[in-house]
């Protein structure tokens, strides 16, 4: 095990690898979970589950539920004729891992008759414009062209006519940008800002609450069950840019916002076929919120995050494209408790509380990134040419709620060809974490979390890793209250993760069409294998079973240690007894803040296997 030196020098390398590269951006404020209940002061009731988005042709229908606002350009019928006629010969693509889509003629006269409808009602060309206006129930259809929102780019950045609402986070950060300031100055921060509630009648508490369950200055719905859609045939007609509009959907060049679209407070949100792309942080940043749903959407080129959700309950995400984030394409960080380690006065029974379906997220830093991200249901997504497709962590933020990450279910995803490489000079991804080119998936300090019926294929390094993560590396700076909320404790040996977490019945090596793609070359010593574990001594119930390797067999799944110290049982006989050389790998490459290549090889893209068996 690491001694506490080396632990106390790896939480001064983590510390630093958490701060986003990006100059002057805003610190956060301390979070809390909403109430999971749904709030009935406003009709019909607001969370509580996952809303139903309405449909686009409702928005011309009389008598409808809340206002329609519609948003336009003067070309953007031109935009959706041209978009039309190409859906209808060659077809539009949603995310790349799909074939393209035709629509028929008849969907195509629909569609533009519906277009036409909402054209004669257009009162608005700024979205932001268009979303001040709106309240409880309203909606805000935006018809195809490229948004740039240029009021709110010229809107001030830490404009001090708000400092007085900036607040003290549970890091201790003073600075931090209280829910008041989002409310008093909006486009601070964002380019487009959804303010879901009033401001509460009391001030945020000073320090911020242990407890994060209920936030305690919440205020009543002012735009609630809010809806926001494109018009067009994908999301590719609806373009909200925060940085460069001449640099395509390419990297960002001098992105003008942190955030593109942020929904806070914003009970009941939905945003549905949209890009936005470019925002020096995050394209798409939904916060404290319960009940929403992201769908038909394409994020693109966030400097950390295509999509962040933060502190989320009763959510969804689907029919998704996230491409060419610093730090991840799709981040469900800090979801409710709702899982094993749930308090039952609050959450009942289990459940998930947030799901993510049918995306791609391809060419990140990592495709998608938890942290202490609980009971979130991850199935039929493709997660590849990132340099590590999958993370849930507990390290990379000491003070996120939700310590320790437990009860994500992972099912029914294809994991491949996960060797991009951003560390390497000219990349057009700017990398803010350190993660291990070549890796599929791997789970860095949580609990019970159950990876079954995936496929992991050419991944170059390794298909899975699992380690644990010592609570000094996460209970946050000393001095601090609350330094880490409840379950982090200095003084744990064996630490709080990584306990019971399950692989089963995943396919190793071998692609959808039969050909076999190595996870690494297969030798233990080297850890270039199909599952890696760091054997953490006195970890229990951690187990491996019925996974199939490369020529169709158990026994062809290779591992890092091998069978039988890879344990197979589920139960208290699966026992940590150290791995000494895992343990050094991970000291040297998180405490490798420059991302070098001396001491760490995860930076170093690499080389491909050699298939040495037919499926």
């Amino acid at each position: 095990m690491l001694s506490v030196l080396r632990r106390s020098f790896l939480l001064a390398a983590i510390t630093a690898l958490a701060i986003p590269a990006v100059g002057l951006a805003h610190i956060e404020r301390a979070s809390y979970w909403p109430d999971p209940a749904p709030d009935c002061s406003i009709t019909p009731c607001a969370g509580g589950v996952v809303p139903t988005p309405r449909s686009l042709a409702s928005a011309v229908v009389p008598g409808g539920t809340g206002t329609t606002r519609v948003v336009c350009q003067k070309t953007s019928l031109k935009r959706l004729h041209e978009s039309i006629k190409e859906a209808k010969t060659a077809g539009y693509l949603l995310r790349p891992s799909q074939p393209r889509k035709k629509i028929t003629a008849k969907e195509a006269r629909a569609l533009t008759a519906l277009n036409k409808s909402l054209k004669a009602q257009c009162a608005f060309s700024s979205i932001q414009d268009a979303v001040n206006a709106s309240g409880n129930n309203d909606r805000v259809v935006i018809m195809p062209g490229t948004y740039t929102e240029q009021k709110s780019r010229e809107a001030p950045t830490h404009d001090p006519a708000c400092s007085q609402y900036q607040i003290v986070n549970d890091r201790g950060e003073t600075g931090a940008v209280s829910y008041a300031y989002q409310y008093h100055c909006p486009n601070d921060q964002n380019l487009i800002a959804v303010l879901g509630r009033a401001p509460g009648a009391t001030a945020p508490p000073q320090p911020p609450l242990s407890d994060r369950h209920g936030i305690p200055d919440l205020g009543p719905c002012i735009r609630c069950n809010l809806q926001i859609e494109g018009s067009g045939v994908s999301p590719d007609d609806v373009t909200i840019d925060a940085g460069r509009v001449a640099s395509g959907d390419g990297a960002p060049i001098d992105s003008a916002k942190d955030v593109g679209i942020r929904a806070d407070r914003a009970d009941g949100f939905v945003l549905r076929n949209v890009k936005v792309r470019h925002a020096k942080e995050h394209d798409i940043y939904v916060l404290e919120s319960d009940g929403y749903v992201l769908e038909k959407f394409r994020a693109v080129y966030g400097g950390e995050y295509g999509v962040l959700t933060f502190v989320e309950d009763h959510g969804l995400m689907q029919e998704c494209d996230a491409v060419g984030s610093g730090d991840s394409g799709l981040y469900p960080g800090a979801g409710a408790e709702t899982g094993h380690q749930r308090e039952t006065s609050i959450y009942p029974e289990f459940r998930f509380s947030q799901e993510i379906r049918n995306c791609d997220s391809h060419h990140n830093t990592g495709g998608y990134s938890g942290t202490d991200g609980n009971a979130v249901f991850v199935h039929d997504n493709n997660f590849y040419d990132n340099a590590l497709g999958f993370t849930t962590d507990v390290f990379t933020a000491a003070g996120h709620p939700g310590f320790p990450q437990d009860s994500d279910l992972i099912e029914k995803n294809n994991f491949y060809s996960n060797n991009f490489n951003p560390y390497v000079e000219g990349s057009d991804v700017a990398p803010s974490v350190p993660l291990p080119v070549g890796t599929g998936l791997w789970i860095a300090g949580g609990n019970d979390d159950v990876v079954r019926n995936n496929r992991f294929f050419d991944n170059w390094r390794r298909g899975v890793m699992l380690f644990a993560v010592p609570d000094q590396l996460v209970c946050g700076p000393a001095g601090v209250e609350p330094a880490q909320l409840a379950g982090c404790n200095p003084a744990n040996v064996p630490p709080s993760t990584s306990y019971r977490n399950e692989f089963y019945e995943n396919i190793m090596g071998i692609a959808p069409d039969g050909t076999v793609q190595p996870n690494g070359t297969g030798e233990a010593a080297t850890g270039r294998t199909d599952f890696w574990w760091d054997q953490y001594v006195g970890n229990t119930g951690n187990c491996w079973h019925d996974n199939l390797g490369p020529d169709g067999t158990p026994t062809s799944v290779t591992s890092t240690p091998i069978a039988p110290l890879l344990p197979t049982a589920c139960d208290g006989s699966s026992v940590g007894t150290g791995g000494p050389a895992q343990e050094a790998e991970l000291l040297n490459c998180f405490a490798d803040i420059t991302f070098s290549t001396e001491a760490c090889p995860w930076f170093t893209t690499p080389s491909q296997p050699t298939a040495k068996a037919s499926a």
